[in-house]
């Protein structure tokens, strides 16, 4: 998963992370206990992640 600058650290995506694979220190990032199940994207209110290329 690919986080951009729009990330604004409100924590939704770690939330609703499922497998407890995000942390937020100023904005987001994945953890190796990222499975990239999307679900952090369909929750972070400024769209600023998306899925690897």
């Amino acid at each position: 998963m690919n986080v951009s600058e729009k990330c604004v650290g409100c924590c939704q995506c770690a939330v609703y992370c499922p497998h407890d694979a995000i942390t937020v220190f100023g904005h987001a990032s994945m953890n190796e206990k990222c499975i990239e199940c999307g679900i952090c994207i369909e929750y972070c209110p400024v769209s600023a992640i998306s899925e690897d290329e």
